[in-house]
């Protein structure tokens, strides 16, 4: 049995798997299991690379959880012919559920380099394509309330934003790698950790950009402070009604909730592989799962097909402090355009 455990633990990449033999030594090991110490009741089990045996019925939970809205998702972007969900939140599911495998396969074979391999590369970078989505959602409201009030043009938002998540999710993909291979030596894993971490903090920073952005947008938006023209020299705006503002509230549910994880995925590589924050599972269940979960069933009950109509532009005409709408895309009068070289200012 102890050359058994020392063999499972020499084949384990993490560093401080190969160090739990000065705590626990492989006699004092041996002699527990057997029941041959009797100073001690119980068996003292090594915990092993997460430092703690992961829970069964928390991974079976969270596998049905993003099962359910996985197979939604894929159900509403098929009815709703909103095809961009498939790549987005119906991929990132998929590798959430890919991750909470890897968990339970973990909970049942704590000591499974394969197994620690598929759960910590899939749950790092599962919410990236959901994080996605939020681009092309917002992309798609200024296309259609309007681009005036908008820093970057809507196809700029989906190129420069997709882009980035895109090479996040690479980075972060490459890095969970080289931290769990086989044999790796200290240097590597640490490595693989910082590779990580520089993907997680270059998504923790376009998450803020986005949202700056956006914030700006809808600011301008609600205070007709539009920020340049749209072609051939009209002012347009559309109109938010009620079921777009709850589209928009659900954006901004969707967003913090990845944010607040993007937070304790930054402190928790930052702390390391050996540190407290990593080792503790219940931050991990509630910052990183509970927060992806809300996340995706934003999305189911609050959906982009169901509540915003792309059909219809949604234009409505040009406003200014002296008069009403007075039809859609109208060509800004001389009182219009004095409004927005005063707005174009700010």
């Amino acid at each position: 049995m102890a050359q058994l455990v020392s063999c499972i633990l020499s084949h384990y990449p993490l560093t401080r798997f190969h160090n739990m033999l000065d705590t626990y030594s492989t006699s004092s090991l041996h002699s527990r299991v057997n029941g041959s110490d009797p100073q001690q009741s119980q068996v003292i089990e090594v915990p092993g690379p997460y430092g703690y045996i992961p829970s069964f019925s928390i991974a079976v939970l969270f596998l049905s959880l993003f099962g359910v809205t996985t197979v939604a998702h894929f159900i509403q972007a098929w009815v709703h012919r909103k095809w961009f969900f498939l790549y987005t939140a119906v991929f990132a599911g998929a590798i959430e559920l890919v991750g909470w495998y890897g968990r339970e396969w973990a909970s049942r074979d704590v000591f499974s380099v394969d197994a620690f391999t598929i759960q910590i590369v899939c749950t790092i970078v599962a919410p990236t394509p959901l994080l996605a989505a939020n681009f092309i959602i917002l992309s798609r409201l200024i296309k259609k309330l309007g681009e005036s009030y908008s820093r970057l043009g809507p196809r700029l938002y989906s190129r420069i934003f997709v882009s980035c998540d895109v090479f996040g999710f690479f980075v972060q993909v490459g890095g969970g790698l080289i931290a769990s291979g086989r044999n790796a030596p200290a240097s590597t894993v640490n490595l693989g950790s910082h590779v990580m971490l520089g993907g997680v903090l270059f998504q923790f920073f376009v998450i803020i950009c986005y949202m700056s952005l956006a914030a700006e947008y809808f600011w301008r938006f609600t205070r007709q402070r539009p920020i340049r023209r749209v072609s051939e020299g009209k002012l347009q705006r559309g109109v938010i009604d009620d079921r777009m503002k709850l589209l928009i509230y659900a954006v901004v549910f969707n967003t913090g909730c990845l944010l607040i994880r993007s937070i304790y995925r930054t402190i928790e590589l930052a702390d390391g592989f050996e540190g407290k924050v990593i080792q503790t599972q219940w931050l991990f269940n509630v910052f990183d799962a509970t927060m992806v979960t809300l996340a995706m069933f934003a999305y189911n009950f609050l959906h982009f097909g169901r509540l915003v109509d792309e059909s219809d532009s949604g234009m409505v005409g040009v406003y200014s402090e002296y008069s009403e709408f007075i039809g859609a895309s109208i060509p800004m009068d001389s009182r219009t355009d004095s409004l927005y070289k005063d707005h174009s200012n700010y």
